[in-house]
Formats: structure tokens, sequence, C-alpha cells
């Protein structure tokens, strides 16, 4: 429960009056700045929110069987989870990555595996988002040369890459570039896609993971564009025009329990961000102002207690993304608390997108709470404490430093223990886990990994480095290292690697040679 729904309980017009609220200037009409209402003027009547399915698992054969599966049921588009040791630039056969490879995502370790992972998938029809940060360049890298191996157009290919590195140093831990090196692989994929993969959006920032964390509803945001602020400065230093890059960012966003507190996070994030592109950085096309998301339905709140449960709050996350004005929508399977999901949990995690769709006539009706006393005024306050945490970030000398400096970890981590409290002393419900609990757990179907994938995945990778032309092969890898320290475009070197099967674990190993790993400021 928000403060805001502590103090009152009642609201009147006299609560939009006392915060001088104004439906021209606050509001707007949908598709126009500040895009509270939506960045689209028809929004869902005109195209609905696109569904993916976040998938990924064993190697690259087993992934393809499921993507294939979803698009069966409907999804419109594919959502690609990597496992560890692809997420942190290692390959299966590394001792590193012993006993990880498979487990939460995909196996990719090189083209070979890229091309199978999308076998009898057409590249130029579907959008593909890829959930990969620290080796984002190498991956987006193998999915272009998988396109061009398809004979598909690449300028037409579609999607996103995380590579959100930032929220990594903060709350998920998979970087490996110390932050400056890694802002500056960023801002090279900004520069080369806007030529080589126009549609591709080369960045989703991500207060997601924030949220998983531990932070409140306006951290998330506040972070998150905080994050973003950071990257388009980062690209306008680089010599980037601001309106060349700045519609191709897209951001991603948690969808938690408290219903109306989402919708007016959502609602306040894209006026937020809106006025912090015309009004700081003075982007002139409206694109730019628009802030895009994806949405993901609140994984740290699912139960391996009455995982059935999960059914309901996935239901009511995903209604308010939906009425927040979400570009795209994964929810998430009821069993992801135990394991990776079943197909039987991803088709009715599916489903439930389908039926708020064509069932609840939410899509009918743009923006339906705009002018309610109680969301107006709660978007409102979000947008003054959000304001407040980017002042308080400007003052510690912006995002970089606060996290070099652990203040946005300690941030999280306060919230995180302070909710954790109230769940432990019964303030705070969690159905079947602190109260409405069962005497025993009914025992249910999960996804198993194949014991025996790890083997089988080394074994490829290996033969690969066999059979390969060696010359080629370390002159690629090498053009990859010069890139790197003379400051030339990564991405042109990183491609011609990946087509002369360097691996993912071999080019990330050539880039920390150069710019060395990141250290972890301790936050106790």
């Amino acid at each position: 429960m928000s403060a805001h729904q502590d103090q009152k309980f009642v609201f009147t017009k006299s609560d939009l009056e006392a915060i001088r609220f104004d439906p021209i200037k606050d509001l707007g009409f949908p598709g126009e700045f500040p895009f509270t209402r939506g960045i689209q003027p028809t929004m869902y009547r005109g195209r609905l929110w696109t569904m993916r399915q976040y998938a990924g698992m064993g190697d690259a054969e087993e992934s393809n069987r499921r993507y294939k599966f979803l698009l069966e049921q409907g999804t419109a588009g594919l959502s690609v989870a990597f496992d560890l040791p692809t997420q942190i630039g290692y390959d299966s056969d590394d001792p590193m990555a012993l006993g990880e490879v498979g487990r939460v995502g995909v196996a990719i370790d090189s083209i070979e595996d890229m091309e199978r992972l999308f076998d009898g998938i057409p590249l130029a029809r579907i959008s593909t988002s890829m959930t990969i940060n620290a080796t984002a360049s190498i991956l987006l890298a193998l999915y272009v040369a998988v396109a061009k191996r398809t004979g598909a157009q690449v300028t037409q290919l579609s999607g996103s890459v995380q590579d959100d590195i930032l929220k990594e140093y903060i709350a998920r831990g998979t970087y490996i570039y110390p932050i400056r090196h890694a802002m500056r692989i960023i801002t090279d994929m900004f520069a080369w896609a806007k030529d080589e993969v126009p549609e591709w959006n080369t960045i989703s920032i991500s207060g997601y993971h924030m949220r998983e964390a531990g932070s409140t509803a306006a951290q998330e945001v506040a972070f998150t564009l905080a994050n973003g602020v950071t990257y388009v400065q980062a690209a306008i230093d680089a010599g980037l025009d601001v309106d060349k890059f700045a519609p191709r960012l897209s951001f991603f966003f948690n969808a938690h329990n408290n219903f109306l507190e989402e919708v007016a996070k959502f609602r306040c994030a894209r006026r937020v961000w809106a006025h912090l592109m015309r009004d700081h950085f003075g982007a002139k096309n409206p694109r730019s102002w628009m802030l895009r998301f994806h949405t993901q339905t609140a994984g740290s709140t699912l139960t391996a207690q009455q995982p059935e449960n999960n059914i309901v709050r996935t239901a009511i996350q995903a209604l308010s993304a939906v009425l927040g004005g979400t570009q795209s929508l994964h929810t998430n399977g009821y069993d992801e608390a135990l394991a990776l999901p079943t197909e039987e949990a991803a088709r009715i995690a599916l489903r439930t997108q389908q039926i708020i769709a064509s069932e609840s006539g939410v899509a009918q009706t743009i923006d339906p709470f705009a002018g309610s006393y109680y969301v107006e005024s709660l978007t409102h306050e979000i947008e003054q404490q959000v304001k407040t945490y980017l002042d308080r970030i400007d003052a510690l000398g912006g995002m970089l430093r606060a996290i070099e400096r652990g203040w946005v970890q300690q941030e999280i981590q306060n919230a995180a223990y302070d909710y954790q409290r109230a769940v432990d002393s019964g303030e705070a419900t969690v159905v079947g886990v602190n109260r409405f609990t069962r005497e025993e757990e009914p025992s249910i179907p999960i996804q198993r990994i194949d014991e025996d994938l790890e083997r089988r995945q080394v074994e490829r990778v290996q033969a690969l480095r066999l059979r390969r032309d060696k010359g080629i092969w370390q002159a690629a890898v090498n053009r990859v290292k010069d890139h790197a320290r003379s400051g030339e475009n990564l991405m042109p070197a990183i491609l011609e690697a990946v087509e002369s099967y360097a691996t993912v674990g071999e080019v990330a190993a050539a880039m920390r040679e150069v710019f060395g790993e990141y250290q972890e400021t301790v936050v106790i």
C-alpha cells in the first residue's frame, strides 16, 4: 500500500485543485505531448500491444521448439532468455560455465547456435526481443549475421536488445567491463544501428530488475529515467544527434501488485520523460519525446506456495500494464517460482493477455482513468517523488557517480528491507504465504532440463573450434581488440568476428583484455 493511500481514502475535485491539475498541460490528448494518455492517438483501437512470451531453455533446438509452439498459440513477438554463461561472456566449455549451461535460458556460443535457435522462423517478419546486456553487442551481431545468411533484409529487422548495463551494476550483476567502457560499447551500438538496422531498438532501459530487487514504484521510475538520461547524454557526448537515436530508445517496466499505483506509475513515467527529452535535451522530433515501453509481470510476487494463485496475480498485473498504456507485454507462468515454465503454464500466461485484449473491453477506450480524482492525484504524487530523486542524483554528480558510490543500491536495499519487515510482521499480506495458508501443497508438474544437455553443448563448441579457419578467426578477433584500443566503432569488428566463427566467449574475452573487468562497490 502506498503512503498516498495510507493518508487519504476519498478523493474529490478539491484534490485536483490542490495540485493545480490542468487537463491540457498535464494530460493533453493521446498521441500528443506530454503523452500521459499514451503515445498513439488511437492506442489499442488501432493496434493491440505486442504479446510476447519470454522463453529460452537448454540448447538452441529445445528453445526453437518452444518459440514455434508460442507462435502457433498466437504470440506476436519472441523474447529470448539466455543462460548465465552467455550473459556474462563465457562459452559453454569454460570452467566458469560448469553447471550453468542452459539452466536459466538458452546457451548460445556461436553463429551455429544462433542459426539453430531461429531455424524456420522468418526473422524479417517477426519482432525479437533479446534480454541480454553485457554481451548485447555480440548477440545483436549474431542475430544480424544469421539474418544475412537467410537472405533477410537487415534494414527491416525489428526487435530490441536490452543492453541496459547500468541496471546490472545496480540490481542484477551480469556486468563484465568497467562502467565507462560498457557505456562506450552502448554508444557504438547506437551509432552503428541507426544506419545498419534502423528499425531495431538498441536499448531497453529497464526498471524491471530494480523493482524485482525491492525498489518502490517511484524509485523504479526515477532510477530508470536517470539511467535513460545518462545514456542520452553519453550518446550526445559521442557526437550523435539526439533526434537521430532517441526515437529508437525503449523502456522496460515491472507490473507489480498495487493495481492503481502501477497504472499511475506508467502514466507518470511518460510525462516526466517527455519533459526531460524536450526541455532538458532540446529534442525537436516528437518521437524523441515518447516513452515506449515493454512490461513484464512481477516475478518477485510469484509464490511457490499455492502457485495457482499466481495466475490471478499475473492477470491483475497485466491489466495494470494495459490500462497504463504498454506497447508490449510478457505475462509470467504461474509455475515460475519453481522452475522455467512448462508449455501449459506458458499457454495460460499467453491466454491471460488474449482474454484481456478480446474479452475485457479495456482496449476499447484510451486511458479510461484520465481525470480520475484518485489516479490523477497519485500520478502527480509519484511524479513529485521521481523529480525529488532526479534532483538528488544530480546533486550527487549524476547516475554514474551515484552507482559507483553505491547510493542507488542502498536506496533499493532499504526499500526491500522495509517491505520484508512488513511481510514478516503481517502488516503486508501475501496470500498463501503469511495468510490463507494450506497444510499441504499440491504437486504440480515442472519444466526439467535434460542433464545431458551441457555435455552436448560443450562438444558442439569444441567441434566448431577444430573445423574453423584459424587464420581468419584470429585476425577477426584481433580486429576487435584493435577497435577497442583505438576508439573506432566496435560493431563492424564484432560482426566480422562472429561471421568468422568466433564464439561469444572469445569476443567478450578480447574486449576484457583491453577494458578489464568491473569491481563491484560493496553496499552493506
